[in-house]
């Protein structure tokens, strides 16, 4: 029995990690996925290397702007009806921003960042966690008890520790691990896990212009970006119910950074 027989939800699924964890779902057996993001591009050629790789999965593409509330609401209300529920909500749109100190940035460039990265994984997890409250655990690869659902929320390194010139990025990350904690102890009594992940430099898109050899990939002790499934790996292990007893934690994925 696969561990995922339900449905998945991951947004920012157009490039980079988020389009390996949709990818990775589809390797792991579930067969229900759903995927925004802001450009349609990037969700069909998601959508097309899943229908091809692994044929028999139902794909449901959609457009969503995460600064847009009612984008996501419609979005959510799409997943819902047409397949039924969220079990695993992968929320991890995000970008990354200019890099300069605070006195050179104009408002409207920290009000994109807060936008996309915070304000738009909140109204997410919100009308996620709405539909997971209603509906009933599936069974278990293994007969434990299963949850109602499973949130897991993307951060990043920089919300433990801070990287000069990145203020508006390091804050929306630290409240990211935030509002996972505060979430993870109100919903743990609706039988709803929430955890998120804290990944280094991977080799996306995002990364493109860093160098191998620059001082932010050196100063981990593994000396190298991650890559896009390792971080998949690790969301997908929080989203299963191998993870039956984690909740609310910070899993970091970043080569051990934070750590020297």
């Amino acid at each position: 029995m696969t561990l995922f027989p339900g449905v998945a939800l991951v947004t920012g699924a157009g490039s980079g990690i988020g389009k390996q964890i949709a990818i990775s779902f589809a390797a792991e057996g579930c067969r229900r996925i759903a995927i925004f993001d802001h450009g349609t591009t990037g969700l069909e050629e998601t959508k097309g290397h899943i229908e091809t790789a692994f044929p028999g999965v139902d794909v449901l593409p959609v457009k969503v702007d995460v600064r847009v509330e009612t984008e996501i609401v419609d979005g959510i209300a799409q997943v819902i009806q047409q397949f039924e529920r969220i079990d695993y909500a992968i929320n991890c749109a995000g970008i990354f921003g200019p890099t300069k100190p605070s006195h050179e940035w104009h408002t409207s460039e920290f009000d994109n960042i807060f936008n996309t990265n915070l304000r738009g994984l909140w109204i997410c997890s919100r009308e996620e966690v709405k539909h997971m409250m209603a509906q009933e655990p599936l069974p278990t690869h293994d007969g434990r008890p299963g949850c109602r659902g499973s949130i897991v929320n993307m951060a990043s390194n920089l919300g433990l520790v801070s990287k000069d010139g990145t203020p508006a990025y390091n804050a929306s990350k630290t409240a990211i691990i935030s509002i996972t904690r505060t979430d993870a102890i109100d919903y743990s009594p609706h039988n709803i896990r929430v955890n998120c992940v804290c990944p280094g430099i991977i080799d996306t898109p995002l990364t493109a212009e860093i160098p191998d050899d620059a001082p932010g990939v050196l100063i981990a002790p593994m000396k190298r970006k991650g890559t896009p499934q390792e971080v998949a790996d690790a969301v997908l292990f929080l989203s299963s119910p191998k993870a039956s007893f984690i909740q609310g934690s910070s899993l970091t994925v970043d080569g051990g950074y934070v750590i020297n």
